[in-house]
């Protein structure tokens, strides 16, 4: 496979708004490969977002599901699960909330770290958010799925058990931990589709957080002139969503209230961790990056000169992976940086290639990357940007988002409020 070579550099963030500003009113039922979903136009209401007002789509039932509202996204590399505080309680609802509920609070509020491995982001809460009929504080812990054992434990001793029956999942996990969360604590999961999840949860965030959720590198090469630039939808339709976690899922946004998965592949995040882990001895996603920011690939990828009619001034970009590790002498010297680097770029470059190629195939110019491969990850975004931009001859930006892997577990959320009514009854 062909690659680039890539040079790390650090990121002027600068505001600058780029001129295409829009939201995504994304609507979306499940779907596979080739057949494009259908959903009714849902009821909408309004929400109220510091201050200001707009419109997104909420739950038209007059009540609303018991507290603590959970969105949960069990994914096989990592667990992302929203929480959502409300703020706008009366002093009858302060004085009438269970104290178990009231535990729960000061405890997710006051740690950002739970454990080794759980950590709360706190650089991405959004506060003032309207969800339901209530206006509230969303909060956005992640912890590997490794460590769903310990996550249970944590809950039973925190109570959980005694204030629901039942938990709303979404991702693989849902149905691979589905027994554990019966036997350990008695709760059923209420799974909801994983695709579905995602897109209504970028709907939700960006309605929730323009002009601040999504962005694109500019000159992302280029140490001194790099830049992060805000963008913001004006048309949307159509475009892409590139979903990196564990594996790759691709879909396509052709209206309001249709989507499908038009591609993917398997090599992702894992794929990456995995052979990390196999050819360094590393143990965790961000031990890995941190030793890829540290290495070069160039001791690992071989550069290809014998490209024949290939342009003079591009064949310094290619390169092929691992084409050095064929030889003794050159894997005598390679270190545990260079091969994780080489790992990260040919992971991310195989992503961006079929990315670039949908992209190509379904006419659609406007690609949104997310996931949790993405976080503190620099590295990829940047490659990412530069390759859809290069490849494309200037017709594709790739668009990141501040909240990356959470949209799953927001979409799971929100349909908490739309099944609250009759999970509760059933």
């Amino acid at each position: 496979m062909m690659l680039f070579s890539y040079q790390i550099m650090p990121v002027e963030d600068k505001s600058v708004i780029d001129e295409n500003v829009a939201k995504i009113p994304v609507n979306s039922n499940q779907a596979t490969n080739g057949d494009i979903k259908s959903v009714p136009p849902r009821s909408k209401s309004t929400m109220e977002v510091n201050g200001s007002t707009c419109t997104g789509h909420q739950n038209s039932h007059d009540s609303t599901p018991p507290m603590p509202w959970f969105g949960m996204d069990i994914g096989g590399t990592l667990t992302k699960l929203v929480y959502f505080e409300p703020t706008d309680l009366s002093e009858a609802e302060e004085e009438s909330e269970v104290e178990t509920i009231k535990n729960i609070r000061r405890y997710l509020k006051s740690n950002s770290a739970y454990g080794d491995t759980g950590h709360r982001d706190a650089h991405l809460q959004m506060e003032k958010v309207r969800v339901g009929n209530r206006t509230g504080t969303l909060h956005f812990i992640r912890f590997p799925t490794s460590e769903m054992p310990q996550f249970l434990e944590l809950s039973k001793s925190k109570g959980m058990a005694t204030l629901a029956s039942t938990i709303c999942a979404t991702g693989g996990g849902a149905y691979k931990f589905e027994e554990e969360f019966q036997r350990e604590m008695n709760l059923t999961l209420h799974k909801f589709d994983e695709l579905d999840c995602l897109i209504r949860g970028i709907e939700y965030i960006e309605d929730n957080n323009n002009y601040n959720e999504c962005y694109y590198f500019l000159n992302p090469r280029n140490e001194e002139t790099c830049e992060k630039v805000t963008y913001d939808f004006s048309n949307p339709y159509p475009f892409l969503v590139v979903n990196i976690g564990s594996g790759v899922s691709i879909l396509a946004a052709y209206g309001p209230e249709s989507y499908r998965r038009v591609s993917g592949t398997s090599l992702g995040g894992g794929t990456f961790l995995g052979l990390s882990c196999l050819l360094t001895g590393c143990k965790t996603f961000e031990e890995a990056i941190e030793l890829a920011a540290k290495g070069n690939n160039e001791n690992v990828d071989k550069l290809d000169t014998h490209l024949g009619s290939w342009p003079q001034n591009e064949i310094s970009e290619i390169y092929w992976n691992f084409g050095h590790m064929n030889s003794a002498e050159k894997r005598a010297k390679v270190s545990r940086e260079d091969l994780a680097c080489a790992t990260l770029i040919t992971i991310t470059n195989n992503i961006g290639s079929i990315a670039r190629m949908v992209a190509a195939n379904q006419k659609i110019e406007k690609v949104l990357f997310v996931g949790n491969f993405l976080r503190v990850n620099p590295i990829s975004m940047k490659l990412l940007s530069h390759a859809m931009e290069f490849w494309s001859g200037g017709q594709l930006k790739a668009i990141f988002l501040e909240h990356e892997g959470y949209f799953g577990a927001v979409g799971c959320m929100l349909e908490l409020m739309r099944t609250g009514d009759t999970m509760a009854s059933s």
